[in-house]
């Protein structure tokens, strides 16, 4: 096994403990885990590029972990569309959450189609994961700030999910890859403030959490 493949599946491993105890807080505090249009973001990659991987590469280590995040995934999208109307804010009528919902979903799939038909399967899919990765970072600050509370969040999540990303940061940004013929600097870039927030985030959670 070679350094980037063990890379891979500590990521692989990190990220699926996200999801694992994202579904269990979800119905344990009776609402989501993940942020929204992260979560959105999240779901239609993993749908598209499970799509695109068991066309062109079934066998890939990336591939089989696409398959278990998407299915995963669907069951916090399930936490969402249960428990989210009431984190659905006040200010405006309840019943625009399924539309707004549903119009986040379409962006989500559509954003990350042209980022595949742009850049191609394997850099299209790379870029977009780092982005969407990093706007979560933020959105999970923004979430627990909104919130007030650690309702659906632990440091399971916050500390998984930076080691999850960690990894392949140092595998396409550090390393390099062939895809892009070697490291990466827009994921580079990406991968680091995705670790910067995240640790702001596991601050400010544990600190939430001590005061409590």
């Amino acid at each position: 096994m070679t350094f980037k493949t063990l890379l891979t599946l500590i990521s692989g491993l990190c990220w699926t403990i996200v999801y694992i105890e994202g579904i269990r807080l979800g119905f344990k505090d009776r609402t989501y885990a993940i942020p929204f249009f992260a979560l959105a973001l999240n779901f239609a990659w993993e749908l598209i590029y499970t799509v695109l991987g068991l066309r062109t590469s079934p066998s890939d280590i990336q591939t089989i972990i696409n398959i278990i995040w998407l299915l995963f995934d669907i069951g916090i999208l399930y936490t969402y569309f249960k428990f989210g109307k009431k984190d659905f804010p006040s200010s405006l009528p309840q019943s625009w959450f399924l539309p707004w919902s549903i119009l986040g979903l379409l962006m989500a799939f559509l954003v990350e189609l042209a980022f595949a038909k742009e850049f191609g399967q394997l850099k299209g899919g790379s870029y977009a994961a780092f982005l969407q990765n990093l706007l979560m970072s933020v959105l999970f600050i923004t979430m627990l700030v909104q919130r007030g509370n650690a309702a659906g969040q632990s440091l399971v999540i916050a500390v998984s999910k930076w080691i999850g990303t960690l990894a392949p940061t140092i595998v396409f940004g550090v390393l390099g890859t062939r895809t892009f013929n070697g490291p990466s600097f827009v994921i580079f870039v990406s991968g680091l403030f995705c670790s910067v927030f995240d640790v702001i985030y596991i601050f400010l959670l544990t600190r939430k959490r001590l005061a409590t």
